[in-house]
């Protein structure tokens, strides 16, 4: 099916109810209110106009730090990476309105051959969405995973566990304000005979500054000096 045509059969389907509805880049993407996010999967699976039997993925967008970098330039400094401890934030992009956290679907529909990305924005003082589980299988571990990494419930999951991290670990990986170096550190305590954990002693610092440098292999021949 033509994606033109995918997208005005989901925008004439589900009119009124998608907060966006748009093709970029060759995909379509919708944006469907938390509160109907089920009924609108349960639809977009069983309907014969779309058929997408197949849940590729669900996983989960953080925006705290949206259009925010943590430094720029276009020079590498004398001290190398150790820049990369100063703290200062340029704003790149427009203010972000929109909620914090994000829940995204990747549907695929075998017989028709078309794709879908599902998007469904959460308040962060209710991060609970529906499961999709009854709907497609595939999405069980995924939930869990976004649950473990973002801390986003999906009621009436049948199992929601943490599922990558440790017994009795606190916080959630993703979130954009969870430390890189986490906060706790463990450590085998050879007169306790046992693993402790202890708080990390880790000054958080960002590893990778963002360089752009100059490279003779780009430039023009024209711009090379006579004998170079």
């Amino acid at each position: 099916m033509d994606i033109a045509l995918l997208c005005a059969r989901v925008n004439e389907r589900f009119c009124g109810l998608l907060q966006y509805c748009e093709i970029h880049n060759g995909e379509l993407t919708i944006e469907v209110p938390a509160a109907d996010i089920h009924e609108v999967c349960l639809s977009l699976r069983n309907e014969s106009a779309f058929e997408f039997n197949q849940c590729i993925d669900v996983t989960a967008v953080d925006y705290l730090q949206y259009g925010i970098a943590e430094w720029e330039t276009n020079d590498s400094s004398e001290k190398g990476f150790e820049r990369a401890c100063e703290r200062h934030r340029v704003n790149t992009h427009e203010t972000w309105t929109k909620p914090r956290f994000a829940v995204v679907y990747h549907l695929l529909s075998l017989e028709r051959n078309h794709r879908i990305r599902v998007k469904c924005f959460l308040e962060e003082d209710n991060l609970a969405l529906s499961s999709v589980v009854d709907i497609w299988a595939s999405a069980n571990w995924f939930e869990r995973e976004v649950y473990d990494m973002f801390g986003i419930t999906f009621n009436d999951h049948p199992d929601l566990r943490r599922l990558l991290t440790d017994y009795g670990f606190i916080g959630h990986p993703f979130r954009r304000d969870f430390p890189l170096s986490g906060h706790v550190e463990m450590r085998y305590d050879a007169k306790a005979g046992r693993v402790v954990y202890e708080p990390v002693d880790i000054e958080p610092r960002v590893t990778v500054p963002k360089v752009i440098r100059a490279d003779n292999r780009y430039q023009s021949n024209a711009n090379l000096k006579e004998g170079e």
